[in-house]
């Protein structure tokens, strides 16, 4: 099934580029939301595979590829996030089926579904960590305050630059952390460089902005109201255990935040579950329409 790619403008300014495949007016709509350091292309996979069942949308978040990537820090705060991908459901008909979301975009869909649980039939999250228990953990767990030390350095003056550097060594890494990542062949190389070299300020302007780091000056004084926490959408957490960065301990207590909610543990799987198990998620997103 063919993938194609056009822009969507929002009414409050911005613009995202995003690829989609399905009819677009098919019965059923998903929306896929990438993490860091990836882009909207990374779900062209399970896209094409979803595409005879639903209309899929990928949008390239604020400050990816090509949609706008506001210079002030501050415009990537979660509510800048939020209404970004609230205006694009909108635009879609006002609600989507499933949503599904990766790291930094289910740092995204964890507050929609709490602040606009009505846009969404269902929630499928990615090795993402809800607000609850992310701060919970970097209060409390030394193990994940470790784990989550490379935030510390991704907001650090000149981190794009080095990051850059040397063919995007760094980047790279991140992938083989675990172990060699056979997914990553030339073809998709080239993909992440072409979406690297529009600029990482953006991407790393999702960690400046947050104050769910471990040296943040606000961790130990954050109060997270009910509003943006409490999640009343059926949910499923897909989790790759392998992930060097986000601990299983973040799966603890999910369902004081969480209802309905299923938790799916993938031993052999990293942070990079979408790509190493795409047939364990393409299973939970279909299970979810």
């Amino acid at each position: 099934m063919d993938i194609h790619t056009f822009f969507v403008d929002l009414p409050h300014g911005v613009r995202l580029s995003c690829r989609a495949a399905g009819a677009a007016d098919a019965p059923r709509r998903v929306v896929l939301l990438h993490g860091f350091p990836e882009a909207a292309f990374v779900w062209d996979p399970l896209m094409r595979e979803l595409g005879p069942l639903a209309h899929c949308v990928a949008p390239n978040l604020r400050g990816y590829e090509h949609s706008s990537a506001p210079p002030d820090v501050q415009a990537y705060r979660a509510k800048h996030l939020v209404r970004d991908i609230d205006a694009l459901i909108e635009s879609m008909g006002g609600h989507v089926d499933v949503l599904v979301a990766h790291d930094w975009g289910g740092g995204v869909a964890w507050n929609l579904a709490a602040l606009r649980p009505q846009r969404l039939g269902a929630l499928v999250i990615l090795n993402s960590p809800h607000p609850g228990a992310l701060l919970r953990e970097l209060r409390h767990s030394a193990a994940q305050r470790a784990a989550s030390a490379y935030m510390d350095q991704l907001v650090a003056p000149g981190a794009a630059a080095l990051l850059a550097s040397n063919d995007f060594a760094r980047l790279w890494a991140t992938f083989e952390r675990t172990g060699p990542a056979p997914w990553l062949n030339d073809e998709q190389r080239a993909r992440y460089r072409a979406v690297w070299s529009c600029g990482l300020d953006g991407a790393l302007n999702y960690y400046r902005a947050s104050p769910l780091r471990p040296s943040a000056e606000e961790l130990q004084r954050i109060e997270l109201p009910a509003s943006v926490v409490q999640v009343r959408v059926p949910t499923t957490v897909v989790w790759g255990l392998k992930d060097h960065a986000l601990l299983p301990g973040l799966l603890d207590g999910l369902e004081q935040w969480v209802m309905p909610l299923q938790v799916q543990r993938v031993p052999e799987a990293s942070h990079w579950v979408v790509h190493e198990r795409p047939e364990v998620v393409l299973r939970a997103i279909t299970a979810a329409l």
